[in-house]
């Protein structure tokens, strides 16, 4: 397992140990796109203006913490430049020279403005791979684009198909399409740091938040190419697909039933008690069962709404068919699976004690991730990531601190790492 000690804190491990990446994104994707590489090893640097990334401000508040940034702001070492100043931008620079990695999600061309574009630091180290996230990406015609998550959701296709067809398109209640973009972002990371190793030499990754969306339209791209069919909203009902559907229990709770498969289907209909259905030339295929979905969703509906939640729930997993209630956090929070893949995981906090968050996901076997200390004070590890990264002096520190161009947390613990 690779791992790096850190000196009065948890040990760093994963398979991105030994990687360093500066940090430049605000709010969710270019945090998320961090937050993925942190949780397995990499030393993430996280610049962030003096008043604090904007996702300060975001989420529940508790004791004056935003609970949303403990979480994912975890495992970073947190420094407060300002970016807008020369003298920040000049700090940056230096900080980038000793970088593998750099994630920004500036409007395209922000970071030339500064003189802090690819150009520039690539010719201070060749090496660097600097990951771009922006809504409409860095080329073509809707490039200078202001952009959210929710915009690309939008433009993509993937918001039109999203809620109950009598309804305006709905969305969910957290930023869907921020963290596909974080997500893709990473994998592109990795990926160019990969050929890296082979080439020596860094490049450029462009994750557009609308084209990540845009992604999960897989199957309605060539069904409008070749049928003129448009996709639209279809609530709970995944088409195409049948039985994939919601179903009401007796007590008017909600249990979601997936057996599209022949061999599933026939054990769906062994638990219902109506086997027959299975030999029906309505639902005897997958073809014939999208075709006639209304009907069969309607039998389907008849028999859930007979009994109680907990007794449909026994009667399908009985009967291996997929199919669950609707879980609530506060369901997450009592169930056993989730403590036993430590998915719910209590972490270190300097203002709360501590701080329940996601666990890391994905799961490898031999160098797993692991979370060290959650979102802390703006501006926390300002003053050792500038003395040992940029040879910034006690009088220099002192000098950009009054001036405001950095920001030094007072009276917390630092996140001291011994790879810095």
């Amino acid at each position: 397992m690779s791992e790096t000690q850190n000196e009065g804190g948890p040990v760093r491990q994963g398979p991105l140990v030994g990687l360093r990446v500066l940090e430049l994104g605000s709010t969710i994707a270019g945090p998320f796109c961090g937050r993925l590489l942190a949780d397995f090893g990499a030393e993430v640097i996280k610049i962030e203006p003096p008043e604090g990334d904007a996702l300060r401000t975001m989420g529940k508040q508790y004791k004056g913490k935003s609970l949303y940034a403990a979480s994912l702001l975890r495992n970073r070492e947190l420094v407060s430049i300002d970016l807008r100043t020369p003298a920040g931008q000049s700090l940056v620079k230096r900080l980038a020279a000793r970088c593998d990695c750099l994630v920004e999600n500036f409007r395209p061309g922000g970071l030339e403005k500064w003189g802090l574009g690819y150009d520039e630091l690539s010719a201070v180290n060749p090496g660097l791979v600097m990951v771009r996230i922006s809504g409409f990406g860095q080329t073509g015609p809707y490039r200078e684009r202001a952009g959210y998550g929710v915009i690309g959701e939008a433009v993509s296709g993937l918001r039109h198909i999203t809620g109950d067809p009598d309804r305006p398109p709905a969305r969910t209640a957290v930023s869907l399409t921020d963290y596909c973009t974080g997500l893709y972002a990473a994998f592109g990371a990795v990926m160019a740091l990969l050929a890296r190793g082979r080439t020596g030499v860094g490049q450029c990754v462009d994750a557009a938040l609308y084209e990540c969306a845009f992604s999960f339209m897989e199957p309605h791209i060539p069904a409008f190419e070749k049928l003129g069919v448009v996709a639209g909203r279809t609530g709970s009902r995944l088409p195409d697909s049948t039985p994939n559907n919601l179903y009401a229990s007796a007590e008017g709770e909600f249990i979601h039933i997936t057996a599209m498969g022949d061999a599933v289907f026939k054990r769906l209909t062994q638990a219902m008690r109506q086997p027959a259905l299975a030999d029906d030339p309505r639902f005897s295929s997958g073809l014939a069962r999208s075709e006639h979905h209304e009907a069969l969703d309607d039998l389907i509906g008849n028999w859930a709404v007979m009994h109680p939640l907990a007794r449909l729930e026994d009667f399908l997993h009985e009967a291996d068919v997929p199919a669950t209630r609707i879980y609530t956090m506060k369901d997450v929070f009592a169930d056993a699976h989730f403590k036993s893949r430590d998915m719910l995981l209590p972490v270190a906090d300097d203002q709360l004690g501590t701080v329940t968050m996601a666990g890391v996901v994905p799961k490898l076997s031999d160098t797993p991730g692991q979370l060290r200390l959650s979102g802390g004070a703006v501006g926390r590890d300002t003053r050792r990531v500038l003395q040992a990264l940029a040879d910034v002096s006690d009088e220099e520190l002192a000098s950009l601190d009054a001036s405001g161009v950095i920001h030094i947390a007072r009276s917390v613990t630092p996140a001291s790492s011994a790879s810095l």
